[in-house]
């Protein structure tokens, strides 16, 4: 018997099952599960019937409705629905979503934090390797090591839900769930900070260590007993939106090409066919292309702005890991999040070219790295205040990194919150809250001067 996921695309993820998650896609549709794009809005019980597991990956600067919400928790504690949140880096607030808001009906919720380990990772401290798991669970078993690549902690705030995985002792922050478990009425759920884990061909993505089983681990425990009852006493009706492997295929068939005199040229008609079983499907997958174009025409024009503009020299790379441009220029919303300046890409590119490894090198996974793997460190890690050099910027520059500055705050002003939370909730000792808030207050009044010194800059 089959089952059917539905991985949601309404919501403006950032994984989808037909770019960036299509090895998780692949083993999933080898194992009994059928996967599909479930492009539904707004999202109604009804609607979800014919589906067994529904997927959030990761919604950026998009949020579901309170309606969708209810209709949600309906269909999990109703009809036994499996239910799986991914977040990433920053929570709710950096993502610009509201998952907490579906969690926190299931006892669980997201951190606006990133999970930080400096001792025990994958080559950078925001690739923690995890291998504390609570207690025996189906989902955990025969697991030993997870990569919680750039991912937030998670706290229980219910009866029902418990943690079956936390971050090191050496973590920061330390001994936090990240993989929460709920069973309400007659479904279950699942919330993980970390989407990533499951990314294609990236360092400690899908095939890192243990994540292939852990990924299956998951899906069939998200179909609950009930479920499977349900399955094979009902005629439950068959998702009407084709699986996602079939949604995806586009077939382009050129006709025979007609040759006419030398003034009129050559004429060649394509005949290009998308197979859509819903009007909404079609006007999704159009909103789609045309944010891409946007986000093209936008980052292009840019650049070129920016190299008219600029008298330095462009440095060149060819190390650049193009699958993560891809998957960034795809996530941008021009009305919403900021176009990188030149200087900043040629500076990643460099900080990329001086590897002696490329990432393609962390795909291999060797069981116990040496190396750095170059990749972007999320603004919410606790990374030292940058040195600031103001002479020869211009001021365009100068209020790019600004506003870098001011995210950086942002970010350890919230873990500085996060952090008087655990202490008041006596998580934390005295000791240990002593030490940890000095260090995060330092970054704060560094931060502050330095934002302080451009604005000098500025004024003249």
């Amino acid at each position: 018997m089959s089952y059917h996921i539905a991985f949601d695309v309404a919501h403006k993820p950032r994984g989808r099952i037909d770019d960036n998650l299509t090895e998780l896609r692949d083993q999933l549709n080898s194992n009994d599960f059928v996967c599909y794009n479930f492009l539904e809005v707004p999202i109604t019980e009804e609607s979800l019937m014919p589906f067994d597991i529904l997927v959030f990956v990761c919604p950026d600067f998009s949020r579901i409705t309170a309606n969708e919400i209810t209709q949600i928790v309906k269909w999990v504690k109703n009809s036994g629905g499996g239910l799986l949140l991914l977040s990433h880096a920053g929570g709710d607030r950096g993502r610009g979503s509201n998952l907490s808001e579906i969690s926190e009906q299931f006892g669980i919720i997201f951190e606006n934090d990133q999970v930080l380990d400096e001792r025990v990772n994958l080559g950078m401290e925001n690739i923690p390797l995890i291998s504390t798991f609570n207690i025996p669970h189906p989902i955990t078993s025969k697991i030993d090591t997870l990569c919680y690549r750039s991912g937030c902690s998670l706290s229980i705030v219910g009866s029902g839900a418990f943690s079956i995985a936390d971050s090191n002792e050496t973590s920061e922050p330390f001994s936090c769930p990240l993989v929460c478990v709920s069973e309400i009425g007659n479904g279950r759920v699942c919330c993980i900070g970390s989407y990533e884990i499951f990314r294609d061909k990236i360092g400690g993505g899908f095939q890192c260590y243990d994540h292939p089983s852990f990924a299956l681990n998951i899906f069939k425990w998200l179909v609950s007993d009930y479920r499977m009852e349900l399955r094979s006493t009902l005629d439950i009706p068959t998702p009407i939106s084709r699986p996602a492997e079939e949604t995806s295929q586009i077939q382009i068939q050129p006709e025979t090409s007609t040759t006419s005199t030398p003034s009129e040229g050559r004429t060649i008609n394509i005949d290009f066919s998308m197979k859509i079983s819903k009007k909404s499907e079609l006007v999704e997958l159009l909103k789609i292309f045309q944010n891409q174009i946007n986000t093209i025409k936008t980052t292009i024009d840019k650049l070129i702005k920016t190299a008219s503009e600029s008298d330095k020299d462009i440095i060149e790379s060819t190390q650049l890991d193009i699958s993560e441009v891809q998957d960034k220029a795809q996530d941008i919303q021009p009305s919403v999040q900021k176009i990188p300046s030149l200087p900043e890409i040629t500076s990643e590119i460099s900080a990329i070219s001086n590897k002696e490894k490329s990432e393609e090198a962390l795909t291999a996974l060797p069981p116990k790295p040496e190396i750095l793997m170059e990749e972007e460190v999320e603004e919410t890690g606790l990374k030292p205040v940058p040195k600031l050099k103001t002479k020869g910027k211009t001021k365009k520059e100068l209020k790019d990194e600004k506003e870098g500055l001011e995210s950086k705050l942002t970010s350890v002003e919230d873990l500085l919150e996060f952090i008087d939370k655990k202490h008041s909730s006596g998580t934390i000792n005295d000791e240990e809250y002593s030490k940890r808030s000095k260090k995060l207050q330092n970054d704060v009044k560094k931060t502050k001067k330095k934002i302080n010194v451009i604005d000098k800059f500025l004024e003249k």
